[in-house]
């Protein structure tokens, strides 16, 4: 008995669709985005990256993704930098509805391990994780973050003065 060419279309299309939602359901769970960003000592604990700034291997950071309001942690991604003070971290989902930061955690240098307190000071680095915000991008890219180093370089004085600002800009 002979099908229709209409008939076998439909059956091909159909098999076709059920095969794509199981890959959905059962393929490879590859991360949605992927954060990436830089841990360096700010070894003139002026709060930004300077001439003399070490980029640090083997910081620990962590992503946490809070829901607004209640500020409810609903997902936690930790990892380390590489040999140039970089992490990647993978994260899987959506989280528009989320306030996704990165976090200093721990330090790899014990003479540079005191995180900021400042007001002003920037403790953590915010990314959108979330494919409505106009980025095409899956990779976010966050801010650097650095740990102050116990007493700043001592050429510290000669790459502020170069940068048209004092020693008094240095945290005490």
């Amino acid at each position: 008995m002979m099908k229709s060419p209409k008939a076998v279309i439909i059956i091909l299309a159909s098999a076709f669709c059920f095969l794509s939602l199981l890959d959905l359901a059962y393929g490879d769970k590859q991360p949605k985005f992927s954060v990436e960003g830089k841990v360096y000592c700010d070894t003139c604990r002026v709060q930004f990256i300077t001439r003399l700034t070490q980029f640090m291997e083997g910081a620990t950071v962590r992503l946490e993704c809070k829901k607004r309001g209640d500020e409810a942690v609903v997902s936690l991604v930790e990892g380390k930098t590489d040999s140039s003070g970089t992490y990647k971290l993978p994260v899987e989902g959506e989280h528009e509805e989320e306030l996704c930061d990165i976090k200093l955690i721990s330090s790899s240098m014990p003479d540079c391990s005191e995180k900021p307190k400042e007001l002003h000071a920037d403790t953590h680095a915010r990314v959108s994780l979330t494919d409505n915000n106009g980025i095409v991008s899956k990779t976010r890219k966050a801010n650097p973050l650095g740990f102050l180093k116990e007493k700043p370089l001592p050429e510290c004085p000669k790459v502020l003065q170069d940068l048209g600002m004092s020693t008094d800009d240095m945290i005490q």
